[in-house]
């Protein structure tokens, strides 16, 4: 080491031990803050969101449907008990081969997307 910094690697030490050693203050929970979640993963807070309708109209039924072809299959009603909440299905997905639903790429100009063109 080189002289000058003899003389700085003490005084880092100690500052460092300083400040980590230095109490913080925790202010407390005020009584209009929100819930923190995981305090009481069991308990649904009171004045928490919910959705109470979820109306699932022609666009949504036409970007859940993409890259599907009529007749749709059985398998798709499914679709008909879909809530708000989060599914894959109604999604982009990966890019390539693996879009076999055409997200990632514009319908042809007559409407067809057919996989079979990749």
């Amino acid at each position: 080491m080189k002289p000058s910094q003899d003389r700085i690697a003490p005084c880092v030490l100690i500052v460092s031990a300083f400040t980590l050693t230095w109490p913080c203050p925790v202010p407390a929970a005020a009584e209009g803050e929100p819930a923190i979640a995981g305090e009481a993963p069991y308990r649904r807070p009171q004045d928490a969101p919910s959705v109470t309708a979820f109306t699932r109209d022609a666009a949504w039924y036409r970007q859940a449907l993409t890259g599907v072809s009529r007749p749709y299959p059985a398998s798709l009603r499914f679709l008909e008990d879909q809530g708000r909440w989060h599914t894959p299905f109604t999604r982009p997905g990966m890019t390539g081969p693996y879009d076999i639903r055409n997200w990632h790429q514009p319908a042809q100009a007559d409407g067809n997307q057919d996989v079979a063109r990749r």
